[in-house]
């Protein structure tokens, strides 16, 4: 839940890249959705709020209309981008050298150099910026230019995951640079060194790239690419079902509708995205840690797998995923209502005549919010809501945009998700700092927990494998002790696309899935196929 995009849930940030450039190789001739053999329109569920990497903005890498540093290959290793070569790294840790590449122009012909990216990291670490993700860059200590095609990076602290933060879009410094950062004309007509460049962004209805002529990769054989803002679901899939689009994203029950279709093929993509409850502290029910544990075991993450996502996931005890090399073994829990009912009982939360129970005169009852259109959400909010209320908890679901959310937050629970495979760092920090409660989207729940707070900062100053994976299996033991959050689901994403391309493959996704991920993730590189 980040800010990082709402880490957690929301904004769906990048989302809106979502499904960007299915067009890729495609035939000759017409095609699906009124795209061409170079051209697409593709359904995505929300769109970005800025498009400025000041503000966040393509963080995670791969935004299409800028660059990083370095970016991702298939197997979600980092490569060069803007940087000729992975960085030199001094003895100690603390000094990253990126040499910077040649002949590399801005969309408006302007020439690439060191000054823009220390423009780009000094301004997102400003104060006067408005990016909630900046804590992710608080190893920085400074960056300065060794020269028009050097770049070097002192750090505070040797923080091992560093290299994986400079994937991070540059801004260039001659438009961005004198503008207001947070309210100029850069976030919404942005201009970068990336394959694609923005043609037009109607908010709430569309945004459209044309191929970047000049883009130092080479031109893409995707010309042109129109993502359709489509927040709900099943108008998503109807609208794909019809041929006024190319390709979706889509929920588990949603895209099995596709299974038999001939004319498409359903993708499937692991991930790192969960689906969490938030027990906010500052509720009487949600703060009290008696609650907490018995709602972690009352829910059927097994069941949820299979009935809410046609089996397309896994059960989530935390953030890190089961098959993670950073996942600490023995903090699975299982399914017990009967333990559920004897914490509870023995909390002093006692079952009233109507089964719902109640503790010096508080009923046990929260509200759980979900944004609407999610199917996703939704279904996970009523099958949390089931099972509370075996427990004897009244959780009542509703839903709204996340306008209406975001103030409800202190106190009402939230049907939310985040997720990062890059490192834990990226997603555990944001999730669970106590000096990051309230601040946007970032710790959601306020959860405050000292234990926590240590291991969080250790992992994240250490250099050492072992010194880190120790820290983190002190976080993930005692989020069984005093969860804060319910995890209920990984999630694998679906994308549903018409089969007029060949050889398409996906990575190791987050949840902030869309331009980055999904089968087009390296669209630019996509070739026309003659059939």
């Amino acid at each position: 839940m980040t800010a990082r995009t709402a880490r957690g849930v929301a904004r769906a940030t990048l989302a809106a890249a979502l499904i960007t450039g299915v067009a890729a190789c495609s035939a000759p001739g017409p095609a699906a959705g009124g795209g061409t053999a170079d051209a697409a329109v593709v359904g995505i569920a929300n769109e970005p709020e800025t498009l400025s990497p000041l503000l966040g903005y393509g963080k995670d890498g791969n935004s299409k209309i800028f660059d990083g540093l370095l970016t991702h290959d298939a197997d979600m290793k980092l490569k060069p981008a803007l940087a000729e070569a992975l960085p030199e790294v001094s003895a100690d840790g603390l000094t990253y050298t990126y040499r910077l590449r040649h002949g590399v122009k801005f969309s408006d012909g302007a020439p690439f150099t060191a000054k823009d990216v220390v423009f780009t990291y000094r301004t997102i670490l400003d104060a006067k910026t408005n990016n909630a993700s900046k804590t992710e860059l608080d190893a920085i200590a400074k960056v300065e230019e060794q020269g028009p095609d050097a770049v070097v990076f002192t750090l505070k602290y040797p923080y091992a995951p560093f290299a994986e933060r400079t994937v991070l879009p540059i801004a260039p410094e001659h438009i961005a640079g004198r503008q207001d950062v947070n309210s100029g004309e850069f976030t919404a007509k942005p201009v970068g060194t990336g394959p694609y460049v923005l043609a037009a962004w109607s908010k709430g209805e569309k945004l459209s790239f044309t191929a970047n002529p000049a883009y130092w990769g080479g031109e893409p054989a995707v010309k042109k690419f129109t993502m359709a803002v489509i927040k709900d679901d099943d108008v998503r899939a109807t609208r794909l079902r019809s041929g006024e689009l190319d390709a979706a994203i889509l929920p588990p029950d949603l895209a099995k509708g596709f299974k038999d279709d001939k004319a498409r093929t359903t993708y499937a993509a692991k991930s790192f995205d969960y689906r969490n409850v938030t027990l906010p502290t500052h509720h009487p029910v949600t703060g009290d840690p008696a609650v907490r544990r018995a709602l972690d075991i009352a829910v059927d993450r097994a069941t949820m797998v299979d009935k809410l996502l046609a089996g397309a996931g896994k059960p989530a005890y935390g953030p890190v995923p089961t098959g993670s090399a950073w996942f600490t073994a023995g903090t699975e829990r299982a399914y017990d209502l009967d333990r559920a009912k004897r914490i509870l009982d023995d909390a002093g939360w006692k079952a009233g005549e109507d089964g719902i129970r109640a503790k010096d005169g508080v009923r046990a009852t929260f509200p759980l919010w979900y944004t609407s259109g999610d199917k996703i959400r939704q279904d996970h909010a009523l099958a949390f809501a089931s099972d509370a209320k075996k427990a004897g908890i009244e959780v009542k679901t509703e839903s709204g945009t996340w306008e209406v959310i975001e103030p409800r937050m202190k106190t009402d629970a939230v049907l939310a998700g985040g997720g990062s495979p890059a490192d834990p760092d990226f997603d555990q920090y944001l999730l669970l700092r106590s000096s990051l409660g309230g601040d946007g989207f970032n710790n959601m729940a306020r959860y405050d927990n000292p234990t926590v707070d240590r291991a969080l900062d250790d992992a994240r100053r250490s250099g050492d494998p072992a010194v880190r994976k120790a820290a983190y299996d002190t976080v993930q033991r005692e989020l069984v002790k005093n969860p804060g959050y319910v995890f209920l689901t990984h999630i694998d994403h679906l994308y549903v696309v018409n089969d007029k391309w060949g050889g398409l493959t996906t990575q190791v996704e987050p949840h902030d899935h869309g331009l980055g991920a999904g089968p087009w993730w390296n669209v630019e590189t996509w070739k026309p196929e003659q059939k």
